[in-house]
């Protein structure tokens, strides 16, 4: 008797683990876009990372508990002019052989409507680490549990604030805006 009540304990145990776990997504790189755009005298220069990973665990009971862990290959810059990407990864600005990703990593989750969000958390990029908040909106269906598609953005990020500036004489010869505009959608797949 002693030993169906334990496995009935264990059996509960494990059924509640099961009804509780994470959904898990991990980013189609092929369905998504992580870009930025920075300002440089008339115009405006565009670009994008091709290259990065992503997961996001979704608690639907407890959305405050869910989590993003985001990493990007910095070496996968493209701004559609090759001497340009390849000046942007050498040592006088992301310096790719020393710091080779830019990562992200949520600390809090917050809902603020049927179908946005707040995600606030650690974005380390050059060597620097600061807390950003992303302000996120579901694209797709919350009853999809096979895929999911989120717009997210931010406040403008400052160069400074992570030592990406060129030597003092480019940064006045060069008319860039310290700020640059981030913009990402992802789409992410359930994991198996």
């Amino acid at each position: 008797m002693k030993s169906r009540i334990i496995a009935l304990a264990i059996l509960a145990t494990a059924f509640h683990s099961f009804a509780a776990a994470n959904e898990t997504y991990r980013f189609d790189q092929a369905r998504s876009t992580i870009g930025f755009s920075v300002h440089q005298f008339l115009g405006t220069t565009q670009g994008k990372f091709k290259k990065f990973d992503g997961r996001i665990e979704i608690v639907r009971e407890h959305p405050e508990n869910s989590s993003v862990t985001a990493q990007i290959d910095v070496r996968s810059i493209e701004t559609g002019v090759g001497k340009r990407d390849n000046h942007l990864r050498s040592a006088e600005f992301f310096n790719v052989e020393k710091y080779p990703e830019i990562t992200f990593k949520s600390r809090s989750v917050k809902q603020t409507g049927p179908q946005s969000g707040d995600i606030v958390g650690d974005l380390t990029m050059h060597g620097v680490t600061k807390t950003i908040a992303l302000h996120v909106k579901l694209l797709s269906s919350p009853d999809d549990l096979k895929q999911t598609r989120w717009s997210i953005t931010t406040e403008p990020l400052k160069r400074g604030d992570f030592n990406l500036m060129f030597a003092q004489a480019a940064e006045t010869m060069s008319g860039i805006s310290q700020t640059v505009t981030v913009s990402i959608e992802v789409e992410a797949t359930r994991a198996q």
